[in-house]
């Protein structure tokens, strides 16, 4: 202190500038002064990459170790329709995820009631899915657990899920992350209450969906019952193809019958009540793409460009139309429609609850060489965000482009596309979220 008071005062007296003290003082400030903006820019950075650091070391911790199995989550029964559920699940899932929790294996439901819930008929989810092959294909990114994992069962931390416009996507995730920290993170379960998972803020992008929708196989009862019905189908278009061939008396098509047949799938949405609610959706939204009637969906299918003929078309019905003949009416000439009564395998189907019969008509649909479907639909919508993945692990990158020689394309017949036929669809799966698939568009990535 007393040599920086002397330097001071050397601003008076002009010779004790020249001080040897003086001179050495002031270049050890300005060392200093240098030293403190260095360290501030360089350890600044050095900080920041500390925490990418950080953060990516707990991924990776977390990568390793696998998610915690002492830590649980749990949710309501999950309701509504086959797809709705299981986006509700996989919801459920990527929360468990962040809190880095397991989640307990949820109820289904396996009856279709949108407003009396205690109608809806509880099941399983290991009634539905392999809970086993769940865990093995999701290993590391998410996992189910059984109650009977739990060893606590008189304490867990009940967190209630806001509703309404002041419960905003911020807020809910101000509420995960608090629930993520102590003293809550200390209790073995955290009950989330609430509404149903499906109506829950949405945080994650569509590839960790997609992630989640590939664990979800199907118990081996329902997979077999999927199975029946497609072999049914390809067994018709091998008679229709045997047919055409004899016809045709063309000798160049010997063997072929030992070929595998493909198959064209249309979810036909044209049932009263969706027909309801999709005109009331188009004047709601201003939109004029998300009903099509019946000679629309029929006229755009047989325009689809490349489609070889004679060909089976699956039409994936509601029950209420089956005994609609129509529906088998006016499609192009080798364009050959089936529903499951037309094709002997009703009875597969009425052995089963709601969501059962739901999710054969989705295996179907999934595996079918050419899917068509509504962009508006959750139903179409996971097929295609499904087989768009199954594409993207195959290392085709565009399926938008030529026609049906692409393998798996799907198809939006609510949206016209090239030559008057339906619009090419594949799922945006950069995203960052799955309002797109939840709610329906028409900007559908082709």
């Amino acid at each position: 202190m007393d040599l920086l008071s002397n330097c001071k005062s050397s601003k008076v007296l002009v010779p004790r500038l020249s001080s040897i003290a003086c001179k050495c003082f002031a270049l050890v400030i300005i060392v200093l002064v240098l030293r403190a903006a260095f360290v501030s820019t360089f350890f600044g950075g050095f900080e920041q990459n500390q925490i990418a650091i950080s953060h990516n070391y707990s991924l990776s911790y977390m990568s390793e170790y696998g998610i915690r199995k002492d830590k649980f989550v749990e949710v309501p029964q999950i309701v509504w329709g086959l797809n709705n559920q299981k986006i509700a699940f996989a919801r459920a899932c990527l929360t468990a995820r962040m809190l880095n929790r397991t989640l307990l294996m949820p109820s289904l439901s396996a009856s279709l009631f949108y407003k009396e819930i205690d109608l809806l008929q509880p099941i399983s989810f290991d009634k539905v899915f392999q809970f086993e092959r769940f865990n093995s294909l999701c290993d590391g990114f998410v996992r189910l657990g059984h109650y009977s994992d739990i060893s606590n069962h008189t304490s867990a931390f009940e967190v209630q899920k806001g509703s309404g416009r002041r419960w905003t996507i911020q807020r809910d995730m101000d509420q995960l992350r608090q629930s993520s920290q102590d003293p809550i993170d200390r209790y073995e379960v955290i009950r989330i209450t609430g509404k149903n998972p499906f109506l829950w803020h949405d945080h994650w992008p569509v590839k960790d969906y997609a992630r989640v929708f590939e664990c979800l196989v199907l118990v081996d009862e329902i997979a077999k019952e999927a199975d029946k019905v497609i072999n049914k189908i390809r067994e018709v278009g091998r008679e229709v193809r045997g047919k055409a061939e004899v016809s045709q008396n063309d000798i160049h098509l010997e063997g072929h019958h030992l070929q595998p047949v493909s198959y064209v799938a249309v979810h036909m949405r044209i049932e009263k009540d969706w027909m309801i609610h999709c005109k009331k959706l188009e004047q709601r939204l201003n939109v004029s793409q998300i009903c099509s009637s019946k000679a629309e969906i029929t006229e755009r299918v047989g325009n689809i460009l490349g489609l070889k003929t004679p060909t089976v078309v699956y039409l994936a019905v509601a029950d209420v139309l089956l005994e609609d003949s129509s529906i088998l009416s006016g499609w192009k000439e080798g364009l050959l429609p089936f529903e499951k009564k037309k094709l002997g395998v009703d009875g597969i189907y009425k052995k089963y609850p709601y969501l059962i019969k739901s999710a054969i008509d989705y295996e179907v649909c999934l595996r079918a060489d050419v899917f068509v479907g509504n962009s508006y639909s959750t139903f179409s919508s996971l097929i295609v965000l499904e087989r768009t993945q199954k594409m993207m692990r195959m290392g085709v990158g565009n399926s938008c482009g030529g026609g049906t020689d692409v393998r798996w394309p799907s198809y939006a017949y609510n949206i016209p596309g090239e030559s008057k036929g339906p619009q090419r669809w594949m799922t945006n799966m950069d995203d960052s979220s799955l309002q797109a698939i939840s709610y329906g568009s028409n900007r559908i990535s082709c």
